[in-house]
């Protein structure tokens, strides 16, 4: 019995010494604030979505009477036409822009162009700038008095005035063109680093057999910086879905609920007025779900990316 006991020790500081010795040490830290900040978190939100719990009082009971009164209000589907549009909009400008100044900044070092340094540095610069500060500078652009920028250039070429912000009609516009500045510096800097994975004489070779421009960009740029150009467009789509910051500091919603998506309606809906736990989280579920797919995609592109 006691070499029982002898063994059993040894092989517990044996395994204890391999764990130690294995990657268990290093990733400790890293599991412990995912589960506290992360997982717990997000186990809360689902959990209170079938509840219908209240900031204002301290008990609740579970329901599904949260999900019935944000399934059957119109107001939602009103909220997800405006998101799916943002989203939409938001991503397909970002994206296109984003590649054309990568390719001009691109261009622009073969010609020896000194400005491109400083295009690049603009782009990281707005990309550095935080979405309430964004908010606040466009909101200042488009103000409608005679202070606002854009109206006073509006005025100097004769132009109509536009009411960016106070029509339900032009507010979500106006939001996505705000939006579309902001992230358009993310996709330059992926897509001009694809760029410079393209061996430059794969392009001269293609040159030479008399391949024009759109040729060139058509069929080999584009192929070659696919896997880059994907995954940007989903990192912009989970990004974009996940706007918030912006969007409170430039509209904040309004008119009306003419720029409100699922973000800033789980906001309303727990903090601002209503305090209603279990209605905002309802939102915040299928807002998690959307972006758990748009997660999904991601790592299916980056999976065939790596076997690729």
């Amino acid at each position: 019995m006691g070499r029982n006991v002898i063994g059993r020790t040894s092989n517990n500081k044996t395994f204890l010494h391999k764990l130690c010795q294995g990657p268990a040490p290093w990733l400790a830290p890293m599991v412990i604030v995912l589960v506290a900040l992360f997982i717990v978190p997000t186990v809360q939100v689902i959990v209170y979505s079938f509840t219908n719990a209240s900031l204002l009082r301290p008990t609740y009971s579970y329901t599904l009477r949260s999900y019935a009164q944000v399934l059957t209000n119109p107001e939602t589907y009103v909220i997800l036409k405006n998101t799916f549009i943002f989203v939409f909009f938001s991503v397909v400008f970002q994206t296109l822009l984003g590649l054309v100044i990568a390719l001009a900044v691109d261009k622009g070092e073969q010609i020896n162009f000194h400005g491109s340094v400083f295009i690049r540095v603009i782009c990281l610069l707005s990309w550095a700038i935080p979405g309430v500060i964004v908010g606040v500078v466009w909101n200042f652009l488009y103000t409608e008095t005679g202070t606002g920028i854009l109206i006073y250039i509006f005025d100097v070429l004769g132009l109509p005035d536009v009411h960016f912000l106070t029509d339900p009609d032009t507010a979500l516009t106006s939001t996505i063109i705000a939006n579309i500045w902001r992230g358009t510096a993310q996709s330059m800097i992926l897509t001009y680093a694809g760029l410079k994975t393209i061996p430059r004489d794969i392009i001269e070779a293609s040159s030479i057999d008399g391949a024009n421009s759109l040729q060139r960009l058509w069929k080999i740029i584009l192929p070659t910086i696919f896997s880059v150009i994907s995954t940007n467009i989903i990192l912009n789509t989970i990004n974009t879905f996940n706007t918030f910051d912006m969007i409170i500091s430039l509209t904040n919603g309004g008119p009306g609920r003419a720029t409100e998506v699922l973000a800033m309606t789980s906001y309303n809906q727990i903090f601002s007025g209503q305090m209603n736990l279990g209605r905002g989280s309802v939102y915040a579920t299928i807002l998690l779900f959307i972006n758990s797919c748009m997660a999904a995609v991601y790592f299916y592109v980056l999976h065939r990316r790596n076997k690729g």
